[in-house]
Formats: C-alpha cells, sequence, structure tokens
C-alpha cells in the first residue's frame, strides 16, 4: 500500500530520516507518512560518497560531508515499483 500510494506524489518533495546506511546507499523514512525506500549512494550527486563502517555513514571525498542515522534530509519519489514492493527515492538536499 506505501508504494501505491507514493506513486501519486512523484513530483512531491518530502522531510525524510535515514534509518539505515550501507554500502550501496541509505534508507530513509519519511516522517509525514512512514513510507521507507532507498537513496542509491550513485544518485547522491553533490559528492563522491563511500560507506565508513565504524561511523555508520555515508562520507563526502571532497566536502568531508556526513549522512549519518538519525539525520533529515529531503528526497523526491524516484521509483515505486509495485511488483518488487520497492520505494526508490532522489536525495535532494540536507535539512538545514
Amino acid at each position: 500500500m506505501q508504494v501505491r500510494y507514493m506513486q501519486d506524489h512523484k513530483d512531491q518533495e518530502f522531510l525524510g530520516v535515514i534509518s539505515g546506511v550501507t554500502e550501496w546507499g541509505i534508507f530513509v523514512e519519511i516522517i509525514e507518512n512512514k513510507c521507507e525506500g532507498m537513496v542509491r549512494i550513485r544518485e547522491i550527486k553533490d559528492d563522491y560518497y563511500t560507506f565508513d563502517e565504524k561511523q555508520y555513514a555515508l562520507v563526502g571525498a571532497t566536502t568531508h560531508n556526513l549522512l549519518q542515522l538519525g539525520d533529515e534530509i529531503y528526497v523526491k519519489v524516484k521509483n515505486a515499483d509495485l511488483v518488487k514492493k520497492q520505494l526508490d527515492f532522489h536525495f535532494i538536499r540536507e535539512k538545514e
């Protein structure tokens, strides 16, 4: 139901919380509706990010920016796949 709901909200920007960090991306839970999806590491365009296991974070190579558990970020729906039951998000920016 979450995936079906989010299909109708592709143009909206949502505030979410990073709920998981892996070597291939971050999981984000939208605060407003509790839907969870993934932002793939290769899709974060403001820097080249690598996974830091010790900090459980993604670290920017140039900016040394950290994306870690509990951080609030803005995302948009990139893909809502009903067959795979997966949500993919675009990373917009961090909450200021």
